[in-house]
């Protein structure tokens, strides 16, 4: 290295500094107390949310008391919710390890301070708890662990805080306000269990629909995004459970809404019926590794296949690749859109990812991922994925347009033949009818030979055959003449074959003309 060189490096290694600079102290930090709704009711876009928010504090309360013993192993997490119409009011309790009195009112008042940071919990920003403020009139918190008598309570007065939050010339900071919108105390509840933790909503505000006070919606929403089973109904779940419990926890609450007799299961079924005519049958599954950027497992999916015959509804509460963090759903159905070729056949597709790079982070909404390199990494290893299932669409499509196009001319076919076994053309006509039909079938053979039909080719070749056969017998001019026209003299006979030719040619609609000349035989007393 040369001496110039060495003195370079030699002045970009000093710190750059300004000897005659004063550090000065910064005055008072002033954290407002419109943080508050910044973490409430501005968090949240989706209202549904403050139960997702709940019931994943819920499975953590539960997989840490399984952790710690005090769960039994056989014993199953269990979530009771009730939804109370009159009052409208909604409790959610679980028997997970709760939280002890000492601990209770700093744990349910601190904002962005949890414990779960660094842990493998699925929440550590501590702010989800404050979900319920802007719902409720009331917000209460309740606890128990083994050993104590007493239950721990926190209340928060949501109106009062609302109110707070309005007034303009209130300059309360963060601490001061939950100071005073918050009750902390100690209470006795006879049929309180020995260990617990409930979260109670009351006078909840009345939204469009009203869905927060609907048990069957909040069943639906809970199906889809809760840690929940898969139902019996759906043979493919233990084979998806066999293949993720080695590399993840699979924690599986029992949700039950008033004391229901069935708890809440995973949307998923062998079949599902969309409509009167229309249903989706799943028939394969496949499971897809995804390497992480140091060559671990970032993360595991499986993908169900079906017919792909266009976009799900969204009643079936399944469609789209869908992205699970400690068996949570994280955002909606289309938050991988982005990784299809088209985004449209992410609507066709049915499966889901499971994270288990701990550098893939939820944002704070958890509606999105945190933009880093492992999320970028995730997304480009499931580019291959969701090309296969985009060419699986476009074959499907093309292969409903060619089954289509090939019934369409099918119909057509069998309109003309109905034509020609009716007898009421004279010879010239019904040879050009006849020849029509073979046109038909030739075209008929063109549809069934491409390649997106080639799995029922046989059956379609059947088909026009027994089209062509039944062509033969109607032009056979040795078999005994069926036309109740032959029963007229030949003049007479003559007139109406022209005539209904006419009919025939004019028409646009051959099946409409075919009905009308019936029904002028029929009037004739011809037919």
């Amino acid at each position: 290295m040369t001496p110039s060189n060495a003195k370079k490096l030699a002045y970009a290694a000093r710190p750059s500094a300004h000897p005659a600079a004063n550090k000065l102290q910064l005055p008072e930090i002033i954290v407002g107390k419109d943080l508050l709704e910044l973490l409430s009711s501005a968090m949240y876009i989706d209202p549904m949310t403050v139960y997702r928010e709940y019931i994943q504090n819920a499975a953590d309360a539960i997989d840490t008391a399984r952790a710690a013993g005090v769960l039994r192993r056989m014993e199953p997490g269990r979530v009771d919710i009730s939804v109370d119409s009159v009052t409208r009011t909604v409790q959610i309790r679980d028997n997970g390890c709760g939280v002890p009195f000492q601990d209770f009112g700093c744990k349910l008042t601190g904002l962005g301070a949890s414990s779960k940071r660094g842990h493998t919990m699925r929440g550590f920003r501590g702010v989800g708890r404050l979900a319920g403020l802007a719902y409720a009139q009331q917000l209460i918190f309740r606890s128990r662990v083994t050993g104590e008598t007493e239950v721990s309570q926190l209340s928060w007065d949501c109106r009062r805080l609302k109110s707070v939050l309005r007034d303009e010339t209130d300059q309360s900071s963060v601490t001061d306000l939950i100071k005073t919108v918050t009750t902390l105390e100690r209470v006795d509840i006879d049929d309180a269990p020995e260990r617990f933790f409930e979260v109670e909503m009351r006078g909840i505000i009345r939204l469009r629909n009203d869905h927060l006070m609907s048990p069957a919606e909040i069943a639906h929403y809970l199906s889809q995004i809760a840690p929940v089973p898969f139902s019996p109904a759906f043979s493919f779940g233990p084979e998806i459970a066999k293949h993720l419990n080695p590399h993840l926890k699979l924690t599986e609450l029992d949700i039950r809404i008033n004391d229901a007799d069935e708890p809440i299961y995973r949307p998923h079924r062998d079949s599902l019926q969309i409509n009167d005519e229309k249903c989706v049958n799943f028939d394969s599954l496949n499971f897809i590794e995804i390497p992480s950027v140091d060559e671990n497992t970032a993360a595991l999916a499986w993908i169900l296949h079906h017919e792909y015959s266009g976009a799900l509804p969204n009643a079936t509460m399944l469609k789209g690749l869908r992205v699970r963090v400690g068996n949570l759903q994280i955002g909606g159905y289309n938050l991988l859109e982005s990784v299809f070729p088209e985004p449209r056949f992410n609507a066709w597709s049915v499966g889901e990812v499971h994270v288990i790079d701990r550098r893939i982070v939820p944002n704070g909404r958890r509606d999105q991922f945190e933009q880093n390199l492992h999320y970028h990494n995730l997304a480009n290893h499931l580019t291959p994925t969701t090309r296969d299932i985009a060419r699986r669409c476009r074959t499907s499509s093309a292969r409903r347009k060619l089954e289509r196009e090939f019934e369409i001319l099918a119909e057509a076919a069998a309109q003309t033949m109905a034509i020609v076994c009716q007898r009421s053309v004279n010879q010239s006509k019904r040879q050009e009818l006849a020849l029509s039909v073979e046109q038909t079938l030739l075209r008929m053979s063109k549809v069934a030979g491409k390649k997106p039909l080639s799995h029922g080719y046989s059956a379609l070749e059947e088909r026009i055959a027994e089209l062509r056969e039944e062509l033969r017998e109607a032009m056979n001019d040795d078999e005994v003449a069926t036309s109740p026209l032959m029963r007229l003299p030949e003049a007479q006979r003559k007139s109406y074959e022209h005539f209904f030719g006419l009919v025939y040619e004019c028409s646009t609609n051959r099946s409409a003309a075919k009905a009308l000349v019936d029904r002028i035989l029929l009037r004739l007393g011809l037919g």
